[in-house]
């Protein structure tokens, strides 16, 4: 068994590249496959090398390893060849038809409600009108003629899956300057390097149904590949997470501090009635499973990854973090915010309430509830049992208790309505700055 991931550098990997790529080499892991890595480079004019470090990058923060990588630019004689070969058996034939003149006959097509499928125009020039076209200066592109049939699989995923071919227009395989296309690069290289299985996302179900057929064309069996098609990923409103795609970066998603793991474990399980589970890469292969994933379209929900990262920061050592957290962090002072972060880039504004300078936002009727709690503030040193005592004497001296005693307090000493448990971050915080902040309070 082996599986692929072949992405295009012409921009970043978003989650939904992720969810393919987690999927393939998932699978490929729990069967005791091989996982390769391809770089759908054809495209010359949009790929960049920083896209294609940065997807490595990416992969590797994931925990996605592979057995093997190469680039398609790398392989333009096999694709020569293929092209050849098609020619020669009359399954690539020349067109010459310009993008307004596709366009104008797409129009009368419609107008006449029928399919817009290309009709073959060029499949009944002669030899004397191509060179007639290719005297005037017209330069071919190369469309492969489809068989007519009704091509059928087995999907891992959709179940029975059929392409009617006569409803598909004829493919764009080489372009005028003679390079090649992804649907034939990526045909021949899975038929070359041996790929076995291949899962992709629903949108490409049509796109199987023509690279069966041009690999049958290359002498490949019908069933020579195994399919896996992954529902559409929807954003929490049911619209398409294309349009967010941007902000939905593994890049972005890794600066704002979403942990690999979590990210894992949350798009290995979506569209599925499976709850996440937290761990890592190699054992998320020993219980993931393709035939759990629904058919229907799957929503990704940024407050359940959140709080999955969430789960996961809350139960993370000292040790596995230390070095991504901000200059000066003690132990204790991540064991004090672990459990009150989302992602760990929140880190920062605990760290600037713990050992920053802060102002606190004014209140209204408190000057002399923090008077009274300056004035009983109780000497250091201090440790976990201060704010207990502390809160205690002053429940006793203003007769205040609740969200009336806490929430003031809260506000002044750290700025804000909710946070880690000031038990645990007062002796962090310090008596300087405690009364620093009360005093602050008291003057607004």
């Amino acid at each position: 068994m082996k599986l692929r991931f072949a992405p295009s550098p012409t921009g970043m990997l978003h989650v939904g590249n992720a969810r393919l790529a987690i999927a393939n080499a998932l699978f490929a892991r729990r069967h005791g496959g091989k996982f390769q890595l391809r770089i759908d480079d054809t495209d010359i004019g949009r790929s960049k090398e920083s896209h294609v470090e940065a997807i490595r990058t990416d992969l590797t923060w994931l925990g996605i390893t592979w057995d093997e990588t190469f680039r398609q630019t790398e392989r333009l004689d096999r694709y020569a060849k293929a092209i050849e070969r098609l020619k020669a058996t009359g399954r690539l034939y020349p067109c010459f038809e310009s993008e307004q003149e596709l366009a104008a006959k797409r129009e009368t097509q419609i107008r006449q409600r029928r399919a817009p499928v290309y009709d073959r125009a060029m499949l009944k020039m002669t030899p004397e009108q191509r060179a007639q076209a290719e005297a005037n200066g017209k330069v071919p592109y190369w469309r492969f003629r489809l068989s007519d049939s009704i091509v059928q699989w087995r999907d891992l995923v959709m179940g029975n899956c059929q392409v009617k071919l006569p409803s598909v227009s004829d493919p764009v395989l080489v372009r005028t300057d003679g390079t090649v296309l992804y649907t034939l690069a990526s045909v021949v290289d899975d038929l070359e390097t041996d790929i076995t299985h291949i899962i992709r996302g629903e949108d490409h179900v049509t796109n199987t149904g023509v690279q069966i057929d041009i690999a049958e064309a290359l002498g490949a069996r019908p069933d020579h590949f195994r399919f896996a098609h992954l529902p559409l990923l929807l954003d929490e409103n049911g619209g398409k997470l294309s349009k967010r795609f941007d902000a939905m970066s593994l890049r972005t998603l890794r600066q704002d501090g979403v942990e690999s793991e979590a990210l894992v474990a949350y798009l290995a399980r979506l569209g599925s009635s499976d709850d996440p589970v937290l761990l890592p890469f190699a054992e998320q292969a020993d219980v993931y499973d393709l035939s759990h994933i629904s058919k229907s379209a799957a929503r990704f929900d940024t407050r359940q990854l959140l709080g999955l990262n969430h789960k996961y920061l809350g139960q993370l050592p000292f040790g596995a973090v230390a070095d991504r957290l901000p200059e000066g962090s003690t132990e204790a002072f991540w064991l004090a915010i672990r459990g009150n972060i989302d992602m760990l880039s929140e880190a920062k504004l605990w760290h600037t309430v713990t050992y920053g300078d802060i102002v606190p936002p004014p209140q209204e009727d408190v000057a002399s509830f923090l008077k009274d709690a300056a004035d009983l503030l109780p000497p250091e040193p201090w440790d976990t049992t201060t704010w207990k005592n502390w809160t205690a004497a002053l429940k006793e001296k203003t007769g205040l208790s609740g969200k009336a005693l806490f929430l003031p307090l809260r506000l002044a000493l750290t700025g804000e309505e909710h946070g880690p448990e000031l038990r645990d971050l007062l002796p962090l915080i310090g008596r300087e700055r405690v009364l620093t902040r009360l005093l602050a309070g008291q003057n607004h």
